[in-house]
């Protein structure tokens, strides 16, 4: 997909020493624990609750489990609608790297992970709340995600994606809530045993928008399946070391934020529906509001809305008219 627009990249590592910069949505799994006066505790239990998960799901030939150690890279994505220099933050994914204490080497890991847009935020907490605000039934504004999905389609066309990154990214997500998963009989290695659904999520489904699929994994040891989004094949496109770097990433970060859903004391069955009501779990030593998550989440999209769609509303729907998506 052609566009004017220019996406430039800068990466910061995230470690006990991270501290979000101001372009950073603050609601950003990394970026929310990182806040706070347990911020360096909170840093410091989630890499090793990371590095744990990696050792545990990468146990051939690693027999005290602590061969690997995960580096985490995040990558902000910024873009420049007139060419002038002022840019608006768009997108930040995570990348992962891996290093084998054994071989002394360091090992790619899989860029995506997290997925974090402030034009997301404006879609799902501006557009569909006023769509939504008067009717009875909950329904989808015309086109909705279009803009958003043609410009993550677009950086992934750009330059400054194909020159930093080797690899299509994975996104993993939690399951949603209001979906009912059938376990199936395949399983993967690392990956799991896959499950399946009869009707798509309004987030797969605006994820498809960004050309992505879905499929949904329960890896080893875990107790609730993962939404895996990605382009091509997500089982022959990646080394089990690169989807454990993921699965170890996002489990953790689940486990923190929905730990109703993923450190449950129960394993998902056969059939299963995730629900955030679910008392028989355990917490994390992290802290962590999710109702402030939420609050936040709407002025964020307001902010977008006064700083991108509002000020470049006819560069925009000019572009999103007239590309194929």
């Amino acid at each position: 997909m052609s566009t004017p627009f220019t996406f430039s990249i800068k990466t910061l590592n995230f470690d006990e020493d991270y501290h979000p910069s101001d372009n950073t949505r603050i609601t950003t799994n990394f970026a929310n624990l990182a806040r706070g006066e347990h911020r360096q505790e909170n840093l410091k239990n989630t890499l090793q609750m990371i590095n744990s998960r990696f050792n545990a799901l990468a146990h051939w030939d690693n027999p005290q489990a602590n061969r690997y150690a995960v580096a985490l890279k995040i990558i902000s994505v910024d873009i420049d609608i007139e060419g002038k220099g002022d840019t608006f933050p768009t997108i930040e994914i995570l990348k992962t790297n891996i290093f084998d204490h054994k071989t002394q080497q360091g090992i790619e890991g899989i860029v995506g992970n997290n997925f974090s847009s402030y034009v997301r935020d404006y879609d799902f907490s501006v557009v569909l709340a006023e769509h939504n605000k008067d009717r009875r039934e909950f329904s989808l504004p015309d086109n909705y995600g279009e803009l958003h999905g043609k410009i993550f389609k677009a950086f992934l066309n750009s330059s400054a994606y194909k020159d930093n990154f080797k690899k299509s990214p994975v996104i993993c997500l939690s399951v949603s809530s209001s979906k009912i998963y059938h376990r199936t009989e395949n399983s993967h290695p690392v990956l799991g045993a896959e499950y399946r659904q009869d009707e798509y999520s309004l987030t797969d489904e605006y994820f498809a928008k960004m050309g992505l699929q879905v499929r949904y994994f329960m890896p080893p040891g875990s107790v609730a399946p993962l939404a895996f989004y990605f382009s091509g094949d997500l089982l022959g496109d990646y080394s089990n070391l690169e989807l454990i770097s993921t699965v170890s990433t996002m489990e953790t970060f689940q486990k923190i934020y929905r730990p109703e859903i993923y450190n449950a004391n129960a394993a998902a069955g056969q059939t299963y529906q995730p629900s955030l009501t679910h008392q028989d779990y355990s917490l994390t030593r992290i802290v962590y509001d999710r109702e402030e998550r939420s609050q936040l989440a709407v002025k964020q999209g307001k902010f977008t809305e006064e700083r991108f769609i509002k000020p470049y509303k006819h560069l925009l729907e000019q572009w999103a008219a007239s590309d194929a998506a």
